[in-house]
């Protein structure tokens, strides 16, 4: 369905921005002719687009109409035959000019970092967040993705506490934004001796990485404190005072990082996390703000949601925003999420198109 209201308001914006790239006095400032002349060359790929899909509609229209007027069978097979490769390509256009009316969020071509802990469930617990980041590396490799640790908090058996990392690369928050949330994970520990199954859960928490320019932080608003790095058990793994806890006192917000040797880099990646956490802290309260007026599936803000589940013993994967189960619980576990990733990035566009 193509919203009318949409295309004739940006014909009318087409029209006026026209008017204004014509204009002597709007040239001589470079950056506003720039961005004028973008969007005026969005809009135009817009209208193209629908008065193509206009052309492929009456092609459709008189096909039909020559089918119920003709009597000659061969002609009438060549018609029916042009409606439906007409059709296809109907489709296909459609389709683009859904995606090309569908709102951007000016975030989605941020990198982000990502933060997964452990919840309910002991050890099982930590092992499956060392589960999650291996399944999200697995990912970012096979989209050509950077992926940076910033933070970590080891146990003793190849679990996480909580870790933190980065992943830089093409359209990353876009693509992966809607991980955001509660992962309940149902199997059979390697420490269960009578083969029962465990339901744990860990938290996910997506952040577009925030540039200086998007989140203004006052050195009066932070108390940072520098102590020696810990290891399992808390014995001191460091001599020297490289590890960093950024305390940022409006929000309350606390960062800290001792991954790294040289207490500088400790502090840029910590700085880095609390960036985007006040970033995201913004974009959380837009959208729950959003959500009010409105019943959403995916992108409401809501951290504390259950988003999906990994039962091993089925082999299946089912994320409870779109009802989508997957059978292939080994290859998802090995990066392979695009199904999923599709799914939810198609429910959020109807969604943004039909409000």
């Amino acid at each position: 369905m193509i919203p009318l209201e949409k295309i004739n308001s940006l014909k009318k914006e087409h029209s006026d921005l026209k008017d204004e790239i014509y204009d002597p006095s709007k040239m001589s400032d470079r950056n506003y002719y720039r961005k004028i002349s973008k969007r005026f060359k969005e809009i135009e790929e817009v209208l193209n687009l629908y008065n193509k899909i206009r052309e492929l509609e009456k092609t459709i229209s008189d096909n039909t109409e020559f089918i119920k007027k003709e009597s000659d069978l061969e002609l009438i097979e060549l018609a029916k035959e042009e409606i439906k490769e007409t059709q296809e390509e109907y489709d296909n256009e459609l389709q683009k000019l859904q995606e090309l009316l569908t709102p951007k969020d000016p975030n989605d071509e941020k990198d982000v970092i990502i933060e997964i802990r452990a919840g309910t469930g002991g050890e099982e617990s930590a092992l499956f967040v060392a589960d999650l980041y291996r399944m999200y590396s697995y990912y970012a490799d096979k989209k050509g993705w950077k992926h940076t640790v910033l933070s970590s908090n080891p146990t003793g058996v190849g679990g996480f506490k909580e870790i933190i990392f980065s992943l830089t690369g093409e359209n990353v928050y876009g693509t992966i934004r809607f991980e955001s949330g509660v992962h309940r994970v149902q199997r059979v520990p390697e420490t269960e001796s009578q083969g029962r199954i465990h339901t744990s859960a860990i938290s996910v928490v997506v952040l577009p990485e925030a540039d200086e320019v998007d989140v203004e932080i006052n050195e009066k608003d932070l108390k940072i404190d520098v102590y020696r790095s810990t290891g399992h058990g808390g014995q001191s793994v460091n001599t020297t005072d490289s590890a960093v806890r950024i305390t940022h006192i409006p929000s309350g917000l606390v960062v800290t990082c001792q991954d790294e040797k040289s207490q500088l880099k400790n502090k840029n990646k910590a700085m880095k996390v609390l960036r985007s956490r006040l970033l995201d802290m913004e974009l959380v309260k837009q959208e729950r703000e959003i959500a009010r007026s409105r019943k959403s599936q995916v992108g409401s803000g809501d951290r504390s949601a259950k988003i999906r589940t990994y039962n091993f013993p089925q082999s299946r994967v089912t994320d409870h925003r779109i009802n989508l189960t997957s059978y292939k619980l080994n290859s998802i576990m090995v990066g392979e999420l695009n199904e999923f990733i599709e799914a939810l990035k198609l429910a959020y566009k109807n969604e943004k198109l039909n409000n």
